[in-house]
């Protein structure tokens, strides 16, 4: 396998992860916003576990191929040296405020046009021009000037995983320690309901989600150490992958598709194949301008979001917490305030409704 050209292997191996990713997200209603919104208005955390759990899975498949040096990580951008905290923050709160308008994420979009909603295949379309835009474009000069030029430098660490840090503040290799730590706290908060404890099929979902980023993870790196060419590590995001993929269907770029398109093509394959399964496909529109405008709006809000952010629900809420990065604890908290207070606009009338819990009643647990 010495020297293969990994340009015709890293998109199959994209897809065969993203079926199986779209095909168990599409059949048991794997939905970050959804979850989010039955926690807060209906005290059902049965979502967020499973999300958690996801998160928690891939962290501890990862983690433990780091350990044993199976996988290097320290390529990936989500271990970059300088910390964009401004744009986690920004960012986050832009996506999850879009990804409220929209009514899902972008992995939650490419699940939903699998059974038919063309509202998705807008978002998808906004969501991915915007995030080249943000990337590559003129919003690039902004993102250049609020995230890149603000990062905070943490050469001192090597790099900005939670292990990392704390081995550089203690003087000692307690990289092993945090990620049992962080494992280990993750699974006491999912596993301490006992209802969840009895849900198997959510216990499943959220396994298998993990282990498929896990997957990929492990395939981009096997795959980075073997190639002629340069190969992006990466497991699982669903935005600039999903513009990579917009420019990949309109105009020959120089290059084949990398694992990140093959991801999107997949779970797109996976959820259609799990919508048939369930017979759950059906042909969904916007029902006025007014809600198109809204769909609109949300995925332009995703995609420069997730950019600034650098990763979405998935991207930062799984991929970067496997990686222990420090930007994972603060993108997911911003996306949960950006959603919170969009649902808040959308339900209560109000984006500041979130902040008068003080004078009122708390949130269900």
């Amino acid at each position: 396998m010495e020297g293969f050209d990994a340009r015709f292997v890293l998109p199959i191996l994209g897809v065969i992860a993203g079926i199986v990713l779209g095909y168990v997200a599409r059949v048991n209603r794997f939905c970050t916003l959804s979850a989010l919104e039955r926690y807060w208005y209906a005290g059902d955390g049965t979502g967020v576990r499973t999300w958690a759990l996801a998160a928690a899975s891939a962290l501890v498949a990862t983690q433990a191929m780091v350990l044993a040096g199976i996988i290097d990580l320290s390529p990936s951008f989500y271990l970059a040296a300088e910390f964009g905290l401004t744009g986690a923050i920004i960012g986050g709160v832009m996506f999850g405020f879009g990804m409220a308008l929209v009514g899902t994420c972008g992995f939650g979009a490419v699940i939903r046009l699998g059974g038919g909603s063309l509202r998705s295949l807008v978002v998808l379309i906004v969501l991915g021009l915007a995030a080249l835009a943000t990337q590559r474009g003129l919003v690039g000069l902004a993102r250049i000037q609020v995230v890149d030029n603000l990062a905070l430098d943490l050469s001192f660490a090597g790099d900005q995983s939670l292990g990392s840090i704390a081995s550089a503040l203690v003087g000692a290799d307690v990289r092993a320690v945090v990620a049992v730590l962080m494992a280990a706290s993750l699974l006491y908060w999912i596993f301490r309901d006992g209802a969840f404890r009895r849900k198997y099929r959510q216990i499943t979902t959220g396994v298998t989600i993990g282990l498929v980023i896990a997957f990929g993870w492990l395939s981009t790196v096997l795959i980075a150490e073997r190639a002629f060419v340069p190969v992006q590590i990466e497991a699982g995001s669903f935005v600039v992958p999903v513009g990579d993929l917009l420019l990949q269907v309109i105009t020959f770029t120089g290059s084949l598709p990398d694992y990140g398109v093959g991801l999107i093509v997949g779970t797109l394959i996976g959820a259609t194949l799990g919508a048939w399964h369930k017979k759950d496909t059906r042909w969904e529109a916007c029902d006025d301008a007014r809600e198109l405008g809204r769909h609109l709006a949300g995925g332009v809000m995703m995609g420069i979001g997730g950019v600034f952010a650098m990763g979405c629900t998935v991207g930062q809420g799984i991929t970067a917490v496997s990686t222990l990065a420090i930007s994972a604890p603060v993108v997911i908290a911003s996306i949960g305030l950006g959603a919170r207070m969009g649902l808040a606009w959308l339900l209560e009338g109000s984006a500041l409704a979130p902040f008068r819990w003080a004078h009122g009643s708390a949130p269900a647990e």
